[in-house]
């Protein structure tokens, strides 16, 4: 789920274009766009606090085979909320499960991870130790 909440519809469409088609379904919920809290913590313990709302959207659906899928996205794109409430119920089909996995999940799962390191290296390269100009000042 957190593969396919964190993936952009663009992502999704073209990794489903060299797997099987998904499987009709019934939408249950939305899709919909709403607001969710977003709680923070002082340090790596500390108290809880309201850091501030984010917008979310939502769906659910059931597919013919009775499996239902949720998806829930960061955003406004109904359309990705849609395709990734139908992977996740295609997902708990026997049928599309390793097909799915290995054409969808595997790849995106990769992709994000990549972009994740890309991000910590250039993070890490602007990092200053503090320690060091300290000790540089004596």
């Amino acid at each position: 789920m957190a593969v396919l909440a964190r993936a952009s519809l663009a992502d999704l469409t073209e990794r489903l274009a060299s797997s099987p088609a998904l499987p009709d379904h019934v939408v249950l919920r939305g899709p919909e766009e709403g607001l969710v809290m977003v709680r923070g913590r002082i340090g790596g313990g500390g108290g809880g606090f309201n850091l501030g709302e984010m917008t979310v959207t939502r769906c659910t659906v059931r597919t013919r085979g009775g499996q239902v899928g949720h998806a829930t996205i960061a955003g406004r794109n109904g359309a990705c909320a849609l395709l990734a409430a139908r992977i996740d119920a295609a997902l708990q089909d026997a049928g599309f499960h390793d097909i799915l996995l290995a054409a969808v999940i595997a790849p995106l799962a990769l992709r994000q991870e990549a972009a994740r390191t890309q991000q910590a290296a250039r993070a890490a390269a602007t990092k200053v130790d503090f320690f060091t100009l300290q000790t540089m000042r004596a």
